[in-house]
């Protein structure tokens, strides 16, 4: 179980860290949390930055420690979820190309990404993150990592409610309406739309 909970963070994090080296060598600068942003959404940035930092600290902890009061088939259930939750992100961030980025750079330009899985998702890369993280708690369950989990998710809806939704409408207009009209926030189209 803890090879497995292992091998899922470091296919996610290897993702992350490969796709922000990548950019590097082609000159984007990837983060941009709190970076240029006052007000609530650099305090969001920032606090979201935090939390998932303090999430992977306590996940690795928890893996370790093989910490859990779950049964067997609640664990394995988890490992799907961290599996799911891998595919989702990476197919997020392979789909976004050279458009990915961690926080808004209101900056440099990029293109609205609509198709792929962003065709059933408009956070996908959130998506995956919550996923790994509910698979985490599943998998190697204690009071501090559900909290923490917790907490980086809540920050992270926050972080699309304040800072990515209100950037998109303002950067894309009447496409990105059009987009947030027909497709959900995390899963699934909206009805009524084709």
């Amino acid at each position: 179980m803890q090879i497995v909970g292992y091998m899922i963070l470091l296919v996610f994090y290897l993702c992350y860290f490969i796709k922000m080296f990548q950019q590097r060598k082609q000159g984007i600068q990837t983060d941009h949390m709190g970076k240029g942003k006052q007000g609530i959404q650099k305090k969001i940035e920032i606090m979201m930055k935090g939390a998932a930092i303090a999430t992977f600290i306590i996940e690795i902890l928890s893996i370790y420690l093989n910490t859990t009061t779950f049964p067997l088939i609640i664990r394995i259930m988890g490992i799907f979820l961290g599996i799911i939750g891998d595919i989702v992100f990476i197919a997020s961030v392979l789909t976004m190309k050279d458009s990915w980025r961690a926080g808004v750079s209101y900056e440099e330009k990029t293109d609205l990404i609509t198709n792929g899985i962003y065709q059933i998702s408009r956070n996908p890369a959130f998506l995956g993150f919550d996923l790994v993280y509910l698979g985490m708690c599943l998998m190697f369950f204690n009071t501090i990592l559900l909290i923490i989990s917790l907490l980086a998710m809540m920050m992270f809806h926050l972080q699309i409610k304040y800072v990515e939704e209100p950037f998109l409408k303002q950067e894309f207009k009447e496409q990105y309406l059009q987009y947030y009209q027909q497709v959900n926030c995390y899963i699934g189209k909206r009805t009524g739309f084709k």
